[in-house]
């Protein structure tokens, strides 16, 4: 039997393989997709439908005026890695060397799989949470790593500890946490944190941290992290990115920080994929990064009213609502209104409300889908009267 091509492998890993072993699109382009060809309101996807704040903007500009156009430093340009190294100092009392412990790649999902590739081999382990971001399962696939999940459960995606223990073992090479996490809102209690840490240090695994919404929680949450944790710094990656904070996700400015015999690894590999990338991007994302701290407390405050907008409309509507803790994301059962199945019913809510979602289902393995079946992930990074707009129309599900 032929051994699956490096494609399948990633693509059976972020679950878009069907029954002939074709690759299917992803969920996201999918949904787009249906929302463009019906004029829904398209709540599937990620990204803003504003820009992000002027200052940033025009440090873009002046960039490009001044020049910057050719290849930055394959590390990055020196104002966004000190940027980066001020801004864990700032808001974490993370102390990094700019020069050695900072890597500015083409947004997370480059830093993520640069760093599956330089550091996971065939048959080594990698530790997620279900539901995930598809992006893990595609890069883990294509390192020829063998994915283990440990499941959020229940209607506040909690980690169950016995079952985050038993994910792990000493072919455990990798840990992937992301928190605040996508789809599902969640921002991991202490106890879970530490437990990740201990467990990482007891196997001698790497931690790789997802923080993409670490400026965006809710409800007087602050973000923690791992690499604070005790025993963890050592042995933790950090990656980020401009696109969610500063609302420019189609510029794809990301980086990864940590240990230097860390970070020159997935430099190795990171080098042969993009080289570089956003050269006028990169010091206008260090300008954001040194935006006043008043500046990043609104941010928060901002999207906190905008997601109750749509929770609360969602719950006006007759769905069962989780709560969301941070992120750009509210999870919804659609069960209450007798829907048990979310993917039939997203591809049916542009007829039936004008409104796209993505199915919580198409974050998690075949076992997992099942106990999220009835779940939507709805995105509230978009305009008020949107979110207004949308609300009213899913309303007509209740009728």
């Amino acid at each position: 039997m032929t051994a699956p091509a490096p494609w399948e492998r990633a693509a059976r890993g972020a679950m878009l393989l069907d029954g002939a072993g074709r690759a299917a699109p992803t969920v996201f382009a999918e949904m787009s997709a249906l929302a463009a060809r019906t004029g829904a309101i398209n709540l599937g996807q990620g990204f803003p439908d504003e820009d992000g704040p002027r200052v940033v903007l025009d440090a873009a500009h002046a960039a490009l005026d001044a020049g910057l156009n050719q290849y930055p430093p394959g590390r990055g340009r020196p104002e966004l890695l000190e940027a980066v190294a001020q801004h864990q100092r700032r808001f974490y009392g993370i102390e990094l060397d700019p020069g050695r412990e900072v890597l500015v790649t083409a947004g997370a999902t480059e830093a993520l799989a640069a760093t599956v590739l330089a550091l996971v081999d065939d048959g080594d382990e990698v530790v997620t949470l279900e539901p995930f971001y598809d992006a893990y399962g595609a890069v883990i696939g294509l390192a020829g790593g063998v994915h283990r999940t440990v499941p959020m459960r229940g209607a506040e995606f909690a980690v169950d500890h016995a079952e985050l223990r038993a994910a792990f073992s000493d072919r455990t090479a990798l840990v992937i946490v992301n928190d605040p996490h996508n789809p599902t809102g969640t921002v991991l209690d202490a106890s879970t944190r530490q437990l990740v840490v201990d467990l990482a240090r007891r196997h001698d695994a790497v931690l790789v941290t997802d923080e993409v919404y670490e400026h965006l929680l809710f409800d007087g949450a602050a973000h923690v992290p791992l690499s604070t944790l005790p025993g963890a710094a050592e042995r933790t990656l950090g990656i980020s990115s401009g696109g969610k904070t500063f609302s420019t996700t189609g510029w794809k400015i990301g980086w990864l920080t940590g240990p230097e015999h860390l970070v020159s690894k997935v430099m190795t590999v990171k080098q042969y994929l993009t080289f570089v990338n956003g050269s006028v991007f990169q010091p206008a994302i260090a300008v954001g990064l040194g935006l006043p701290d008043e500046w990043f407390a609104g941010l928060a405050a901002g999207l906190q009213r905008r997601r109750d907008v749509l929770a609360d409309g969602l719950v006006a509507a007759g769905f069962s609502v989780a709560p969301s803790r941070g992120g750009y994301f509210v999870v919804a059962d659609a069960a209450p209104l007798g829907f048990s199945d979310a993917a039939d019913l997203c591809r049916r809510l542009p007829e039936l409300a004008g409104v796209v979602g993505v199915p919580v289902s198409a974050f998690c393995h075949e076992e997992a889908a099942v106990e999220h079946a009835s779940r939507i992930r709805f995105a509230f990074c978009k305009r008020t009267e949107v979110l207004e707009q949308a609300a009213r129309q899913l309303a007509a599900l209740r009728v």
